[in-house]
């Protein structure tokens, strides 16, 4: 728990530098100010004489004492409380100042973090995704996030307790060494033996962390298969599984309200037990003297809270150590598999393909444990400006090519070359702006026509938009549409047809206006008419930009100007377009 604390504590005193000792020495104004108020409060009206107080042991009761000489009971009773009613009032503006302070050191660092975290995320490799399941990114985002927020102010309020008991302890032991010592000696043992609470909490904290895990991916994946679900009859299934999730998390939190519930309690008996003890032994020394009592229980009703205050976030601290541990883990994860150095994006300027894509001798793997080669020596080149087609059965490696020519992925040896330079980290954000990608399942926000457009190009113009849904054969259907660009089309999508949603996302590409255009079959799922209307936009854009397309069918690419065959991580066949010719006339035969 010690070692993820100190990880954040570095991290908030760089984010924060001097303003987080203000904040400290904020909490100490207001524990100076709230002990001396409380604590002394008593003693002074002791001088007024309306209450028997023994004052030889409290030296500053004299100079008071001294100061208030020759004043009626009633004047030195008026400005006595006076006192007390400005150090409460100088109490509750700085609590008030700090309590801002502390929210916006929190707040700004939980941003930070965050922010620092999503960036550690979209700076990561492809195959640090392809090991990752989302829903758990995804629960570190939201969830655990934020109870690493709550861990920092847990910490910073146990920082808090620390110091106010501090300086109430020293006011204490000013007033009555032998109660404070008392006091003390009864919390220190309670803490002490309220390890196993602490062991415990931490415990339920990984059952929670979890138990969330698999909550999130359960509803996940079921929100994104709820068609299949409904067509499969498999609902009763599914309802059961989501009733024992939910009454596993139910009967967690009722476990952690039990330990916590448990500690408190035995908290208030101690204290119930104190007190009875101090109200004893403070009648039979002090006698008749009841602004002794008084003090000692001032005294009390101080510390106690304090000592209380600490145990209670120990035990809420071990509850969120799995998030802490989780998060440290999940940025030294991306720090590992950091893709590329932080570049300003702005500065740097798209590949203009002039040659063509070389790859040479290339080999890749997944590390899979029978250590099979997705791809095997490859050798091809790509030309500029020619429309380049990969052919061949599931799994023979289509994908993980486009994926090495993207820059995804890396070549376990060979290399990929871009206008006769290598493909370096240094040079992968130029080649992916020269990029638009489309893939078979399209990929859309659940927003409108022209934000899904304008996330590729925020400055595109109206003229523009038009212009480049003309080209993708999309025009005509979102001219129909009833609100035209400004038409939301759901999740995915969703309101669209497979067709629309593909000519959409190729319009989105073309407006980018990119020196290389990949297609990873993007017509695979459409119907002959629509699979046709993009086939004729492709054909179009042939000659202006360098198109390497994926696809299963062959009629798909028959115009294509270079043909590459693949099977088992090899290319078996590599010609012209008479290639497809001849390959469609055996499928025939």
């Amino acid at each position: 728990m010690l070692k993820h604390l100190l990880y954040f504590l570095k991290r908030i005193h760089r984010f924060s530098g001097s303003i987080l000792y203000i904040n400290l020495v904020c909490m100490m104004l207001i524990g100076v100010l709230e002990s001396v108020g409380i604590f002394l409060l008593v003693p002074l009206i002791g001088i007024t004489g309306i209450m028997k107080f023994s004052t030889g042991n409290i030296p500053f009761v004299h100079w008071f004492n001294s100061l208030f000489s020759g004043m009626s009971i009633t004047v030195t009773l008026i400005l006595i409380l006076g006192i007390y009613v400005l150090l409460m009032i100088g109490q509750s503006v700085f609590k008030r100042s700090q309590s801002i302070l502390g929210v916006k050191i929190q707040q700004g660092f939980v941003r930070h973090l965050r922010d620092d975290t999503y960036r550690s995320l979209m700076g990561a490799d492809w195959q640090f995704y392809l090991r990752k399941r989302k829903s758990d990114l995804i629960n570190i985002m939201i969830s655990e996030i934020l109870k690493v927020n709550a861990a920092i102010q847990l910490f910073l309020n146990f920082m808090s307790s620390i110091i106010l008991m501090l300086i109430q302890v020293g006011v204490a032991l000013y007033l009555s060494v032998k109660m404070t010592v008392f006091i003390l000696s009864f919390g220190i043992i309670l803490i002490l033996f309220s390890r196993t609470f602490r062991k415990k909490s931490k415990i339920l904290g990984m059952k929670t962390f979890q138990l969330n895990q698999s909550y999130l991916a359960g509803i996940t994946d079921q929100f994104n298969g709820m068609k299949d679900i409904k067509s499969n009859s498999l609902v009763e299934s599914h309802m059961n599984w989501f009733m024992d999730i939910s009454e596993e998390m139910e009967d967690n939190q009722v476990q952690m309200t039990k330990l916590n519930s448990t500690s408190q309690m035995i908290f208030k008996i101690v204290s119930a037990f104190l007190i009875a003890v101090f109200v004893f032994f403070s009648i039979r020394m002090f006698k008749e003297e009841p602004a002794q009592v008084m003090m000692i229980m001032a005294i009390f009703s101080r510390l106690w809270p304090s000592l209380q205050s600490i145990q209670s976030n120990l035990e809420n601290m071990g509850v969120t150590i799995p998030s802490l541990s989780a998060l440290v883990t999940l940025q030294q994860e991306c720090l590992e598999a950091k893709e590329m150095e932080n570049t300003d994006n702005h500065l740097v300027q798209p590949i203009d393909l002039t040659y063509g894509i070389d790859c040479r001798n290339v080999t890749f793997s997944y590390q899979q444990s029978d250590g099979a080669l997705a791809l095997n020596h490859i050798n091809l080149h790509i030309p500029a400006n020619k429309m380049t087609a990969v052919v061949g059965s599931s799994g023979a490696g289509k994908s993980t090519l486009i994926d090495l020519l993207m820059g995804l992925n890396q070549p376990d040896s060979g290399e990929v070359v871009i206008d006769g330079v290598t493909l370096t980290s240094d040079r992968l954000l130029a080649l992916r702006k020269s990029i638009s990608y489309i893939p078979q399942d399209p990929f859309l926000f659940n927003s409108t026509v022209r934000d899904n457009l304008l996330m590729i190009d925020p400055d595109a113009s109206e003229e523009h938009l038009w212009e480049a849904l003309e080209f993708a054969a999309a025009a005509e259907f979102v001219k129909n549409l009833p609100q035209g660009l400004d038409t939301l089309i759901g999740d995915r999508g969703i309101r669209l047809s497979g067709g629309e949603r593909q000519r959409l996302v190729l319009a989105r590409a073309i407006l980018r206006k990119p020196s290389i255009l990949i297609l990873d079959e993007a017509t695979s799922a459409l119907d002959s008419e629509n699979e046709a209307k993009i086939q004729q936009a492709i054909d179009r854009l042939k000659g202006k930009m360098t198109i390497i397309a994926i696809a299963h069918r062959l009629t798909t690419i028959r115009n294509a100007d270079q043909v590459l065959i693949m099977d088992k991580g090899k290319i078996i066949q590599q010609g012209d377009r008479s290639l497809v010719k001849q390959r469609i006339a055996m499928e025939v035969g």
